[in-house]
Parts: C-alpha cells; structure tokens; sequence
C-alpha cells in the first residue's frame, strides 16, 4: 500500500513540476514556468534546477502545507538522501527571493509539518509581463490569477468620482485601495488591483475576458455639498449578472472612517457571495474529477436547512481530507460540521463525533496560517469543551488579521457566550452584522443576540429576536431551546408548548444541548425549555 501511495505521489509530483504555461509574480519577483526563469526587477536570477522545481512547487501548492516527503519526490524524484540535503535547497529557495529562515516572510516552515508559501501570489500568461517580455505593439494583454485557473478572481476597478472635487478623487483612489487590502485577507481569493482610473462606463463581461477574472468590483463617489454618497456593485463577469449593490452615505469631515467603514463592508459582503456563487458553479457538475480545494467548496455553505445537507457537506469534506490530510480549510470545515451535528443531537454516537471533531479542529491548527480555518477551528475547539480562553484568543487573533470577516465574528460571539461572557458576545454579533447585513445565513448573529439577552435575565427582549430566527431557521436547535425557555420564565407555557411542537413538526429527531456554556447558571436557564422539549417529543 506504501508503495502504491509513493507512485502515485510521484506521478503528481511529476506531472506538476512538468506543467507551465504560467508565469507568477509575488514581492517583486518574477517565476517564470515556460523560460524556466526566477527575475527580481528584471533582474535574471541564476538558481540550480532542483532548487527551481522546489519554488515552483512550493508557490503551486501554497494553500497548503507540503510535507517533507513530497518535497523529496519533487527535488530527487524518490532518491533517499538526507535531511540535510533537503534544508540545504529550502535554504538556497529562500536566498533566490530574499528570504531568510529567520524571517521566513515567504517560505515558512512549521516544526515537524512541512513547508508552506506564504506570500501573494498573482498569475499571468506567460507572455503578459513586462520584467520579461514585452508584448507586440496593439497586442491586448490579458492577465490571469490564480482563479482563472481555478481559484475565484476579483478586479477591484477604479471608483468614478463624479464631481471635479480633489477630495472625492483621493476618496476614490483610497477606497480602491482599502478594498484590494481588505478582500486580499481573504487568501483562497485572488485580487487584481487597483489599476488606472478614467473608466467611466463599466462592461464588467468585456473587463472580465481581458483581465482573466470571473468577479468585478466597481462603484461611484458622489458629492453633495459636505454629505458624501457611494455606490459599490459586484458583478459576475462570466454572465453579466449583479451579485450584490450597496450603498453608503456619509460626511466629508469623516472620509476616513467612511472609506474603513465601506471597504470593510465591501470585503465582508463580497467574499461570502462569491463563495456561494463558486459553490453553484461546482455544484453544476457534480461528475467532475475533484482537487481538495473544490470539494471543500462544494460542501459551502455548511450551516444550512437540515441534516442531510450538513452530512452531504461532511461527506464532501471527509473526501477533500482523505486527498490531503493536510488540508486545514477542509479539516477546520469538517470540525465545524460535527459541531452542527452535536448541537442539534443528529450525532449517532455523541462521544465518538465530539473525538472525530476536536481531531479535525486539532490538526487544521497545527497546519493553518490563515484566519479563516484558524477561527472555525478555534470554535469547534470552544464548543466542545477545549480550553475556553486559549480557543476565544485564537479566534481573536484571527479576527485582527482579517476584520472583515464576517463569519468570524459570528464564532466571535458564539465563543464569547460559551465563555459566560454575554455582552462581549452583543458586540461580535453587532460587527459581524456590520459586516455584511444583507446576508440570511448571517442572520444567525440575531440568535446569538438574543441567547446573550437571555441569560441576562432580559427575556422579553430575547423573546422578540428569537422568534425570527426560529420562524427562518426551524431546524436550529439552540434557539428553540432558548425561545421555548423564555416563554418559560416569562409563565407563558401555553406558548412554550407550541414553540416545541413547531420544532417537532419541522424535525422529530431535533434534541437540544446546553453542554456548550460554561457557567452552570446560563445551563440552568435552558432547562424549562429541555424539559417542555422532550415532553412533546414523547406525546
């Protein structure tokens, strides 16, 4: 079996390394696939074949962390050869591009895991960049990212400033800018900008076939005395279609704050549209030969209506792992599902999916450098009882590298109250509310809220949010919990009884947990609701 395993790896290993057609750019530095050719400003650098094929390796597979036996297969195509051999090329790969292995800006190692890329990486036709060729005169030059390849792109084009004003232009220009920053945290997305302003009329289709990107980002900057009014779109660029439009006023005194505002906005509206876009567009041809990266986009988005789809999406997941088991998105992904399937009692055997779901959450921290998976996982890890603090920092510290994640300021919140810490929970629920306020799933943020009021003693108010959620999301078993409790408290048993007989119309099998908060009195609080829960269920 090791043998087979080993085959094949080389075969990959082989058929990548083989593969050109591209040319990558990333701080300064051109890698060229087809010349076979690193540049930095120009500037031809000399670097050993093998020492070239471990770069090229290496940037290929940069959404993930590459073991050191893929690396030895790429390098010595299977020939044993000592570690030492090995740490010699990642040494020389770094010195090519003005790395060190006490920086590792671009190259990191992580102990006893393997090594993985880190820096931004932008992908071009291999004929499409200046610091190596220059294209015909009258040639139309079309820029690829990742994503036209199979990662989602994103052109963030330049705002139109309406009036003459210098101010709205300066607006205009920093707004672009703040919004490649703020979209570019998002590392499985791949961002194009900004470029030269003067476009005034936007064909997102036309600018979407030249620049090699499937999304566009576009807006306006209007002026009205001292009140300032913007308007952002983002458009399919392969149908012509708008995906979402916002709009946002403001004062000329606060441009600042109004340019952190939208782009924040924009970025934590923007990245999970795409994501259901990208996941329909995989959807569509369920038949076709699958990497980890699209699996796992396929099992988004994984809180949805029911059981089935969370174990569709854990099933879709378990087949990313099982391609790389070092797959931090899908890892931290899968934990969250078992996390979905404890919360609403639809695990078989409890323990054994709280063991499977603190392994998957353990192992996409040991592998993952990005926000996102660090976060989810950290959540898993909160929910099921790890280390509450240790699991709430992590979060924390994800959400100060990429703020405008939306989703991670719901886990924010959620972990806030598992730690008894309700109104820290109010304001993560608020900013990820914030963040992208037209969003259904993102509505779970009221839930969360109204939990928070709950265990403050404030069941009228809790009562009026939940009873949305409920209404929306009837098979979500912690608010029910909540909403029938409140009734509860408040004496309205009559009520109470016809919350829980709605929750098991809409799913017998619903069994509500409170095991997931830490202090003993938010637990005592759900109580009534359990009670009145598993009465109906046995009518």
């Amino acid at each position: 079996m090791l043998k087979i395993a080993t085959f094949s790896l080389k075969l990959r290993v082989f058929a990548e390394v083989g593969t050109a057609n591209l040319v990558w750019s990333f701080d300064g530095h051109v890698l060229d696939l087809d010349r076979r050719e690193l540049r930095r400003a120009g500037a031809l650098i000399k670097v050993e074949p093998q020492v070239f094929d471990l770069l090229v390796y290496l940037v290929r597979h940069r959404d993930r962390v590459v073991s050191q036996e893929e690396l030895l297969q790429v390098v010595w195509r299977g020939r044993i050869v000592s570690d030492s051999a090995l740490t010699t090329r990642i040494n020389a790969a770094r010195r090519a591009i003005n790395d060190n292995g006490k920086a590792q800006r671009l190259i990191r190692t992580l102990r006893r895991k393997g090594i993985r890329f880190v820096g931004e990486v932008g992908e071009m036709a291999n004929m499409a960049t200046t610091a190596v060729s220059q294209p015909p005169a009258g040639a139309q030059v079309r820029l690829f990212t990742a994503a036209s390849v199979g990662r989602p792109s994103i052109a963030v084009l330049p705002f139109v400033a309406l009036g003459s004003q210098l101010d709205e232009r300066r607006l205009a220009i920093g707004l672009v800018e703040d919004i490649v920053v703020a979209l570019s945290r998002f590392r499985w997305l791949s961002v194009v900008g900004p470029m030269s302003p003067g476009v005034k009329v936007i064909d997102a289709k036309r600018i979407g076939a030249e620049l090699g990107v499937r999304y566009v980002v576009h807006g306006m900057v209007r002026r009205s005395n001292q009140r300032l009014r913007i308007t952002a779109h983002l458009i399919d660029a392969m149908t012509g279609s708008h995906l979402w439009a916002e709009r946002f006023d403001g004062q000329l005194a606060d441009h600042f704050a109004l340019q952190d505002k939208v782009s924040a906005v924009i970025a934590g509206s923007v990245e999970p549209v795409v994501q259901i876009v990208e996941a329909n567009r995989y959807n569509a041809f369920p038949n076709r030969a699958a990497t980890p990266y699209d699996l796992h986009l396929q099992a988004q988005p994984i809180f949805s209506s029911g059981k089935e789809s969370v174990l569709r999406s854990l099933n879709l997941l378990e087949r990313a792992i099982a391609l790389d088991p070092t797959y931090g998105p899908a890892l931290a992904d899968g934990a969250f599902c078992l996390q979905v399937l404890d919360i609403n009692g639809w695990a078989r055997d409890r323990l054994a999916n709280r063991r499977k779901a603190v392994d998957f959450a353990r192992r996409a921290l040991q592998v993952s450098c990005d926000p996102e998976p660090v976060a989810t996982a950290a959540f898993a890890c909160a929910y099921f009882g790890e280390d509450i603090d240790a699991a709430l920092s992590l979060v924390n510290d994800s959400l100060a590298l990429n703020p405008s994640f939306a989703r991670g300021w719901y886990m924010s919140g959620m972990s806030w109250l598992y730690a008894g810490r309700p109104e820290q929970a109010i304001e993560s629920f608020e900013t990820s509310i914030r963040l992208n306020p037209r969003d259904r799933l993102g509505r779970r943020n009221i839930a969360g809220i109204g939990i928070a009021h709950f265990f403050n003693g404030r069941f009228d108010q809790a009562v009026s949010r939940l009873r949305v959620v409920v209404q929306e999301f009837p098979r979500w078993a912690t608010p029910i919990a909540a909403l029938v409790s409140c009734h509860a408290h408040l004496g309205f048993l009559g009520e109470a009884e016809a919350v829980a007989g709605q929750m098991r119309v809409a799913d017998p099998l619903l069994a509500p947990t409170a095991n997931q908060f830490r202090h003993a009195k938010h637990r005592e609080l759900f109580m009534p609701g359990m009670k009145i829960a598993a009465a109906t269920q046995r009518i």
